[in-house]
């Protein structure tokens, strides 16, 4: 399930950017002041644009595992302006298909409701878990479009970051106005 960052996702969130799994992929570890400011700030885009990074829990489950969703690109990335899908999950949640059913999620929503008509997703060389995600739902594969990250140190071995893209369905006069969801619960 993506629902909207409650209160109660503060603690295991700050967990998961300290978790040393998943610091390895991301070059560094937020402080807890850091990481509470990150849900602040997914919270406004959320309220600002519609949708924004979810949290995402299991039904009948772990009530949080992780994030997921869409984000309005800074202007200092090379790629910008443009939306981004991603995902973070705890590594305790990894392979059992939950990035990949909430990143589908996210694309129905942004290119439905969302009225999205381009999103891209970007990950570190190294991270063949998330590159394998994009490749799953659908994203192609910009080589053109890699870059160096510009928040990471020269000669960090995280900084070279490749790039997908995906464009919004054609959609017929005939066909609905957006997309299924195919039974994945999206909370905006």
């Amino acid at each position: 399930m993506l629902r909207p960052f409650t209160e109660a996702d503060r603690e295991p969130f700050f967990e998961l950017h300290t978790h040393p799994s998943v610091v390895e992929l991301l070059g560094s570890s937020s402080t807890r002041a850091e990481s509470d400011a990150m849900i602040d700030r997914f919270s406004a885009e959320m309220t600002k644009e519609g949708w924004g990074f979810w949290a995402l829990g299991v039904a009948g489950g772990a009530p949080f595992v992780g994030m997921a969703g869409l984000h309005r690109m800074s202007p200092v990335m090379p790629i910008a302006p443009g939306i981004e899908i991603g995902w973070r999950l705890h590594p305790d949640h990894w392979s059992h298909g939950y990035a990949t059913e909430a990143a589908r999620a996210s694309l129905d929503y942004g290119f439905g409701p969302g009225r999205l008509s381009e999103i891209v997703a970007f990950t570190t060389t190294v991270n063949a878990r998330s590159q394998a995600v994009m490749e799953r739902i659908g994203t192609a594969r910009d080589p053109a479009g890699d870059f160096d990250h510009p928040l990471l140190p020269e000669g960090s071995p995280l900084r070279r970051h490749v790039l997908y893209r995906i464009s919004a369905p054609a959609v017929s006069p005939s066909s609905p106005s957006s997309p299924s969801h195919g039974g994945r619960r999206v909370a905006p």
